[in-house]
C-alpha cells in the first residue's frame, strides 16, 4: 500500500502532508466543485471524518482516509492486472514462438516425407550415388528455406535453390550422362524434387509475409492512453491568480485553516473602526479608498469597497467562538495605480485565535507555507519590526530571494503580528483570555515571484495572448502529494 506522510503542526494536530485535499464549508475551488454536498466534521485531532452536509461540524480540513483505502485497493488491484496482463502477453508470446517452431518442423518434416517417397520410387533403377547425392541436394535446399528468418533474405536465395544456376538444375544438366534405363526415373524425380522445393520456398515465403503483417499491426497500432488531443474545449487557461490561489489553499488546508469569505462592500466600522484604525488614519482618507455615495440627507454611515479583506476576520470572531483558525482570500481594492498597484488586486489573510497560540506558532506557519509555495527544502526569513493599528507587534515579512534563485536579496512579501487586544475587545473577546496572530499577502504578487511575471497590469487586461502564456491548464489542480505547479 501506498506510505503516506504526517506532520506534527504547533497545535499537536496531524495533518498529512501528501495526498490531501482541502475541503472548505464556506467555498471549495473552481476545480473541485463536485464535493460541494458535503462539509467537513473533526471527530478527533487524529481522525478527521467526512460527514454529508447537515449533519453538523465545525472542522475546516477532511483527511479522505476512506478515499485513501480506495485509492490503495484500486493501486494494488491495477498493478495485480498490470502483472496478469504482462504475464498472460509473455505466456502468449511463448505459446506462438512454440506454435510456430512446432508448424515449421511439421511442413519440413512432411516435405521430406514426400522427397523421401519419390527417391524411393526410383532406388531400384537409378544408380544409389546418384539417388544419395539428390536426396543430399533437396534436404540441404530444404534445411536453407526453414532457417530463412527475413522475407527478403528468402527472396535473395531463390535462384541458389530452383534457379537456373541450382544445384539441382546442374543435376537434371546431366541426366543425358545416365544410363538409358536411368534417364526416365531419374528425370522424374528430379522434376519432382525441384517442384517440391518450389513448393516449399512458396510456403515459407507465406509464413514469413504474415509474420512481418503481424509485426506491423503490433508496433503501428494505436496506443489509447495517449492523452487525447487539445480540442477548443480544452484551450481555455485557468488566471495565475486563480492558480496561486488554489495552491494557497491547499497549503493552509494541510495546517488545519478553512476558507472564510465576506462582500466586497464593507461597512466603515468593519473596515476600519473594528480594526483599531483611528478616524485620523491616511487609510480612511478618499485618495486613499473608494467610498460609495450615500444618499443625500442620509446621517448613515458611509459604504466603502474594502481595502483589505480583514473585515472578514471581524465578521468571523463576532460569529463564532475560538478557537478559529481561518484564511480570507479575496478582491480589494484603493486608490493606486502603477507598475506593481493597481485599483483592485487580490490578498489572501489568516487569523488564529485560541488561549496559547503565540508568535513562534506564526512563524512555524509563515515558513512551511513559503517553503511548500516555493516548493523549495529551506528558506530563510527575516521579520521585521513595523507597525499596523490592528496588531501589536507588528512584523514585514522578508524572505531570501535564494528561494526564486537569486540568493542574498531580500523580498517583502507581506504583514503579520499578534492580534491587538483592542480589536478582539471589539469583537467581544477578553484579551485576557484569547489571543492569536494574523498575517496578510498579495496573490498577485506571489503569482509574480513564483512565476516570473514582470508587471501586474496585465493581469487584467484580458489579453489571450499573456493569459496563453501564464495561465494554467484547467487539469492543473495543485496538490501537496502530486506537486502544486507541475
Amino acid at each position: 500500500m501506498r506510505k503516506v506522510q504526517f506532520r506534527l503542526s504547533p497545535w499537536g494536530e496531524v495533518g498529512a502532508a501528501t495526498d490531501r485535499r482541502q475541503v472548505q464549508k464556506c467555498q471549495l475551488p473552481r476545480r473541485v466543485r463536485g464535493l460541494s454536498d458535503c462539509s467537513v466534521v473533526e471527530a478527533s485531532p487524529l481522525t478527521p471524518t467526512l460527514s454529508p452536509r447537515g449533519e453538523g461540524g465545525s472542522g475546516a480540513l477532511v483527511s479522505f482516509d476512506h478515499i485513501g483505502k480506495w485509492s490503495s485497493l484500486w493501486t494494488a488491484q491495477s498493478r495485480r492486472f498490470r502483472c496478469e496482463t504482462a504475464m498472460s502477453d509473455v505466456n502468449k508470446s511463448i505459446k506462438s514462438a512454440l506454435k510456430q517452431a512446432d508448424a515449421a518442423q511439421r511442413w519440413a518434416d512432411d516435405f521430406r516425407r514426400k522427397h523421401e517417397a519419390i527417391i524411393q520410387a526410383a532406388q531400384n533403377i537409378v544408380r544409389p550415388d546418384v539417388l544419395e547425392n539428390l536426396k543430399r541436394i533437396n534436404d540441404q535446399a530444404l534445411k536453407q528455406i526453414r532457417e530463412i528468418e527475413k522475407l527478403h533474405d528468402l527472396n535473395g536465395i531463390r535462384t541458389h535453390i530452383i534457379g537456373k544456376k541450382s544445384d539441382i538444375d546442374a543435376l537434371i544438366r546431366m541426366i543425358p550422362q545416365l544410363q538409358e534405363n536411368e534417364r526416365r526415373p531419374f528425370g522424374a524425380a528430379s522434376n519432382q524434387s525441384k517442384a517440391l522445393l518450389a513448393e516449399a520456398f512458396e510456403y515459407r515465403k507465406a509464413e514469413l509475409e504474415l509474420e512481418e503483417v503481424a509485426a506491423r499491426l503490433a508496433n503501428e497500432r494505436s496506443d489509447i492512453t495517449l492523452p487525447v488531443r487539445v480540442g477548443p474545449e480544452a484551450q481555455g487557461r485557468i488566471h495565475p491568480v486563480s492558480q496561486v490561489l488554489d495552491e494557497c489553499i491547499e497549503i493552509f488546508a494541510d495546517m488545519g485553516f478553512k476558507v472564510a469569505e465576506g462582500p466586497d462592500i464593507e461597512s466603515d466600522d468593519y473596515n476600519f473602526t473594528k480594526l483599531n484604525i483611528p478616524a485620523e488614519h491616511p487609510a480612511r482618507q478618499e485618495h486613499d479608498t473608494f467610498y460609495l455615495k450615500t444618499k443625500p440627507g442620509s446621517n448613515a454611515a458611509p459604504l466603502v469597497l474594502r481595502t483589505h479583506t480583514s473585515p472578514v476576520q471581524i465578521r468571523t470572531m463576532l460569529g463564532q467562538k475560538p478557537p478559529i483558525r481561518i484564511i480570507a482570500p479575496g478582491r480589494v481594492y484603493r486608490c493606486d495605480s502603477d507598475q506593481t498597484h493597481t485599483p483592485m488586486f487580490h490578498q489572501i489573510e489568516g487569523l488564529v485565535i485560541d488561549e496559547t497560540t503565540h508568535m513562534g506558532h506564526l512563524k512555524w506557519v509563515l515558513e512551511e507555507m513559503c517553503k511548500a509555495f516555493f516548493e523549495v527544502d529551506t528558506v530563510t526569513m527575516r521579520f521585521r519590526a513595523s507597525h499596523f493599528p490592528f496588531t501589536e507587534p507588528s512584523m514585514e515579512i522578508d524572505i531570501d530571494k535564494g528561494a526564486l534563485g537569486k540568493p542574498g536579496e531580500w523580498l517583502e512579501i507581506g504583514g503579520c503580528g499578534m492580534v491587538h487586544p483592542n480589536v478582539l475587545r471589539n469583537c467581544g473577546l477578553d484579551p485576557e483570555t484569547y489571543q492569536g496572530f494574523a498575517f496578510g499577502m498579495g496573490l498577485d504578487r506571489m503569482a509574480m515571484l513564483k512565476y516570473g511575471i514582470p508587471d501586474l497590469r496585465p493581469f487584467f487586461t484580458g489579453d489571450l495572448k499573456w493569459l496563453r502564456h501564464y495561465g494554467f491548464s484547467i487539469l492543473d489542480q495543485p496538490t501537496l502529494g502530486g506537486g502544486l505547479s507541475s
